[in-house]
Formats: structure tokens, sequence, C-alpha cells
């Protein structure tokens, strides 16, 4: 149904859009996820979600235990659009769920923090499977909790007095190197024909408007056939 429902709603986006569709899956993994818990600062909160989506990740997951995770429209300038956003928020602290729900969908998960088990971004394996990436708040840094139940650690080295990046900064650095890697890697990285088809399918809906009546429209046509 899903690809009736594409081959439908192209007819009302242009030749130029489709091609962009098209060129931008091509590029998209869900080998690596971002997971940001507990931001507070909507301007550096939304910064990630513009830097995931320009390093081609699909899927970013939101832990909202004490604070609401906010898109700042200036900064994120409408990235959120095109990404899988997943939010925890149903309980007082979301952060285990986080890390079950990922692990269970075969993620390792890596808290992006100094530890004395640490690996320096330049010798971090990608090969060892699917990485969920974990960034703190810019005050505090990641939760006691969430370090604890961590399987890795990752730092990108620094040479200064200041004693951690930015959050944006910090997502930016480990996104670009690792993206880049694992595009050169013989790692099997892109996403899947029927991933492709369903992501197509939202990114019409959010694009076309009043998509959800043409849809009804069209499935109404196609019962009564």
């Amino acid at each position: 149904m899903s690809k009736e429902l594409v081959q439908h709603l192209k007819q009302f986006v242009t030749v130029n859009r489709l091609e962009v569709f098209e060129k931008v899956l091509n590029y998209r993994t869900r080998y690596i996820a971002v997971v940001l818990e507990d931001i507070y600062q909507s301007q550096n909160a939304s910064a990630v979600l513009r830097t995931s989506d320009c390093f081609g990740l699909q899927d970013i997951h939101i832990i909202e235990n004490k604070n609401q995770y906010n898109i700042n429209p200036d900064v994120a300038l409408g990235s959120s659009k095109w990404l899988s956003l997943k939010k925890y928020n149903e309980k007082e602290n979301n952060t285990l769920e986080a890390i079950t729900n990922l692990r269970k969908n075969g993620y390792r998960i890596v808290a992006t923090t100094p530890h004395t088990d640490d690996v320096d971004l330049e010798t971090f394996d990608l090969t060892k499977g699917k990485v969920a990436l974990f960034f703190g708040t810019e005050l505090n840094g990641l939760s006691d909790l969430m370090i604890e139940n961590a399987d890795e650690y990752l730092k990108v080295p620094m040479y200064g007095f200041t004693e951690s990046f930015n959050i944006s900064v910090s997502a930016a650095i480990i996104l670009y190197h690792l993206t880049s890697k694992l595009r050169k890697s013989n790692i099997n990285w892109r996403i899947d024909d029927d991933e492709k088809v369903e992501l197509t399918l939202e990114w019409l809906k959010k694009t076309i408007k009043s998509s959800s009546l043409l849809i009804e429209e069209f499935l109404s046509k196609k019962n009564n056939n």
C-alpha cells in the first residue's frame, strides 16, 4: 500500500523535489543514531538536528526527564521535518527505556564523555555494529545512570584548559568523523528499499498541502473499485 500511495502522491510534487528525495535517500543511514538526554538549550538541541540531517542520519532519540525538548526554528531550519524523532517522556526518568529500546534494536550504547575506559574518536571501531551516540546536557553532561549502563565510551581529544566542547560542536565533530569513516567502509550502512519507500511517503506527506485529504480520496476510490 505504501508504494501505491507514494506513486499517487508523486504527481503533486515537482520532478526536482523527487530527484532531491532520491539523492538524499541514497545517503541516508540508520547505522548511527543520535540520542539527546535531557537537553534544555533549544539552540544547541536544534543545531544537533541540523547537523544530523546534513550528515545523512535519519533517527534522533530524545530523552525528556526534567527538560522538555524544544526546537528553535531559526537554528534547525526545517531539518526536523526530514528526521525520524522518537521521544521518551512518559516516566520520571526515561533514560533506561531509551537504552533498552535501542539495545533491543541492535545498537551499541555509546556515551560521548571522558571516562576511564573511553576510546578516542580516531580509533573508534564502527565494524562492531550499529551505534547509538548519547549526548548530555551542556552543564552536567550525561547522567550517571546513562554512563553506568553504557556499553562503550567515546571521547574527542582536547588539548586546552576547557574540559568539554559545547554539545552542538561535539556532535558536529563526532558525526563528521564517523559518517565519513562509515561511507568509506565496507559496512552495509544504507537504508533498505522498504525503508526508502516509507520515508518517501512521510516526506511527501509533509511536503504536500492537504496530503491527508489526497490520501483519503485515493483510499476511498481504491476501496470502491
